[in-house]
């Protein structure tokens, strides 16, 4: 593709060609944004403590972080790429249905963190994004987390973006409060960020990180309030960094995070059966809702 790939998604259907609209947006256009904004939406989950305690009790998010970070980025990368109905597709959430089902997940947990999906990547990209989503992005992206969601069996998925945002918002302001789990959790993965970078930097990404989380997620963890003026400018970064993006020529190559720095457990490919949890003690990933990790029931590489 050697034209903006928005002219290709407008002639989609996202009643449809969901899948495909979901692709291009997250692996052409805003592939650094979507693994981002994704990190963030999970990230928000933890301030739920009937989540972040279930989390910190595996010991999958505060023991394991580097492995649950790429468990959950490789199957969620998965099935954008590959499809739903792919042989990777199905594979992967088989295996993320077993996983959830060691656990006592409320139906309503799970579909609030499913509207994280929907809703966090287009608020990220209203404020940091060299453009906003299009409205056809913005169905796209609910077609897709509701087919995701009738995957795996939940019920009173939203149908629409609005009804998506109503229900994350309702559900933060009734549950978001301080755990010890979840902030154990969150200090893992913070942590985490740091070590991806040398030393003084990665203190210096974990603070900013802090800078771009909004009052009530901040204070359910029990952070201080970063100065105001660093906010500010770490914020300002951020944009400035849309500005820039929005001056390259378009992607003519996926942008896949499976070849990215941050994904380190695999160097030597994997299969789609290694990720995960299970049931007898094997070191796993994510025991939360996601999708699937790569290539046939074969290995990646």
């Amino acid at each position: 593709m050697t034209v903006r790939h928005l002219e290709r998604i407008r002639q989609l259907d996202p009643e449809t060609e969901y899948t495909e609209i979901y692709r291009i947006s997250s692996q052409y256009e805003f592939p650094w944004d979507t693994t981002q904004a994704l990190g963030f939406a999970l990230y928000r989950t933890y301030a739920v403590p009937s989540i972040g305690r279930l989390l910190a009790e595996t010991g999958e998010f505060t023991a394991r972080t580097q492995k649950r970070y790429d468990d959950t980025v490789l199957i969620l990368e998965a099935v954008v790429e590959h499809g739903f109905d792919s042989e990777q597709g199905r594979e992967a959430v088989r295996r993320m249905n077993r996983m959830h089902r060691r656990y006592e997940i409320s139906n309503e947990d799970f579909v609030y963190v499913l509207s994280t999906f929907v809703v966090v990547p287009k608020r990220w990209l209203d404020e940091f994004g060299w453009r906003p989503y299009s409205p056809v992005e913005v169905r796209a992206s609910v077609n897709y987390y509701r087919e995701l969601g009738r995957r795996m069996g939940l019920r009173d998925v939203p149908e629409t973006y609005q009804e998506f945002e109503r229900l994350l918002d309702g559900y933060e302001r009734a549950h978001f409060a301080f755990d010890r789990g979840g902030r154990d959790v969150s200090d893992a993965t913070l942590d985490l960020t740091a070590s991806w970078y040398p030393r003084p930097l990665g203190a210096a990404m974990r603070y900013a990180s802090l800078c771009l989380l909004d009052d009530p997620l901040r204070e359910a963890f029990g952070y201080p309030r970063p100065p105001a003026a660093l906010r500010l400018a770490v914020r300002a970064g951020m944009r400035l960094r849309g500005r820039f993006v929005r001056l390259l020529p378009p992607r003519r190559r996926p942008s896949l995070a499976r070849d990215g720095r941050q994904v380190r457990g695999y160097p030597n490919g994997y299969e789609i059966s290694e990720l995960g949890t299970f049931e007898d003690g094997r070191p796993g990933g994510c025991p939360f809702p996601h999708a699937k990790a790569d290539t046939p029931p074969g290995t990646h590489s």
